[in-house]
């Protein structure tokens, strides 16, 4: 497995003393300070296009609300007297899937970030490199893999398994030559989800040949087109009508898992599990990871929030297989809560994703501070120096 080195980083709870020190002197925070806040922003300076296609979820976006109420129904209970809330107290790094992190964060991989600015999925890497936390670059990405693994430091890639397998494996290997340290393999979008926000405005971007640059610039796909897609607006065309008969795949059951490992070398990771027994069959497949999610609430609306499944999954494969979560994460109790409960990292999406449309690179790594200074207080004040120290006797289960 292939690991990567954190760069040295002060606590990130010091952004509060940045930002109270700059009030001294008139300076107050230009950006939001909360995951709402952030929201609220993006949807007043964001085109319709592009808040619906990051904020909606599918059909009455049930599942979205209920992945944010689960942790409602989870409650920190701190313990005291530990000394874990001074200078240099704390560790929060972890190493998962060979990739030392420092802290137990990545950015989940969001799809089309030229809807919000261009060039978004490069300065998400570059933005996380200089956090030292983790990226997982989309499939579905405006960027190619080439162009962000350039100036990544700790990235995994996500594959959207095409119906091609040929395809599929010149993503892969594109991927691990580009500096990939993972692949984190999407299961729960063999098709998209009814997305009314998205289907109000007749948008999906794909069509528009947007985030498709992973597919324009392969190899692989390029010999199935009979012209150059950059050669004409009839060419691009045809190559968008070929992307949509090679996107999703129906056939994908987890003995595929197996043509992935003689594709590659790297860990494997199977995003989008939600029922143990699915969790079972992934890693008995050859998964080295399980990520639990929902995919935020955008594809099976009423689906059980991704929290409530991830104790059952986590239980199900024990120490077999890394466990993640992703869906529904805001804050830093809320990383907290999912790590107590046994995921070992976590994915960030749409918060960073509001940050970059609203103010590019400084939205994305402002977000990113937020949650990181959040996650880091809340570690002290619940008496944790390390995240290998959160376990479910420090959370209170209220039905």
């Amino acid at each position: 497995m292939r690991g990567t080195t954190v760069p040295g980083v002060s606590s990130f709870v010091d952004f509060q003393n940045e930002i109270y020190l700059g009030g001294l002197n008139g300076a107050m925070p230009e950006l939001p300070l909360t995951a709402t806040g952030l929201e609220d922003r993006a949807r007043a300076v964001l085109s319709k296009e592009a808040f619906a296609y990051v904020a909606g979820s599918a059909s009455g976006e049930r599942t979205a609300a209920a992945n944010r109420s689960a942790f409602d129904r989870h409650r920190i209970v701190p313990r005291m007297l530990r000394g874990t809330s001074g200078p240099g107290a704390r560790d929060l790094s972890v190493e998962v899937l060979g990739t030392r992190l420092a802290a137990p964060v990545l950015t989940a991989p969001v799809g089309v970030l030229e809807l919000l600015h261009q060039g978004g999925e490069v300065i998400v890497a570059e933005v996380t490199k200089e956090l030292g936390v983790g990226t997982v670059l989309s499939t579905a990405a405006s960027s190619t893999i080439e162009e962000v693994g350039a100036g990544a430091g700790s990235w995994w890639y996500q594959l959207y398994w095409p119906a091609d397998d040929e395809l599929a494996r010149s993503f892969v290997e594109r991927a691990e030559r580009a500096g990939a340290s993972a692949i984190v393999v999407t299961v729960d979008t063999p098709s998209l989800g009814w997305r009314p926000r998205d289907l109000e405005l007749a948008h999906l971007p794909f069509l528009h040949g947007k985030g498709i640059a992973n597919y324009l610039s392969d190899p692989v796909f390029r010999a199935k087109l009979s012209t150059p897609p950059e050669e004409s607006e009839d060419a691009m065309r045809a190559a968008i009508l070929t992307w949509s008969g090679l996107f999703g795949n129906h056939a994908l059951r987890p003995a595929d898992l197996v043509h992935l490992r003689e594709w590659t070398d790297l860990p494997i990771a199977v995003k989008g599990i939600l029922h143990p027994d699915d969790a079972r069959q992934v890693v008995d497949a050859g998964a080295d990871a399980v990520v639990v999610s929902n995919h935020g609430g955008r594809q099976v609306d009423g689906a059980i929030a991704a929290l409530d499944a991830l104790p059952a999954v986590a239980a199900s494969i024990g120490d077999r297989a890394d466990v993640l979560f992703d869906s529904g994460i805001r804050t830093g109790s809320d990383m907290f809560t999912a790590l107590a409960l046994g995921a070992k990292a976590v994915l960030f999406g749409r918060p960073w994703a509001y940050g970059l449309g609203i103010a590019g690179r400084a939205g994305v790594r402002h977000a990113l501070r937020v949650l990181l200074a959040d996650f880091d207080s809340v570690m002290g004040l619940s008496g944790c120096a390390n995240p290998a120290e959160l376990n479910r006797s420090l959370i209170a289960t209220i039905r």
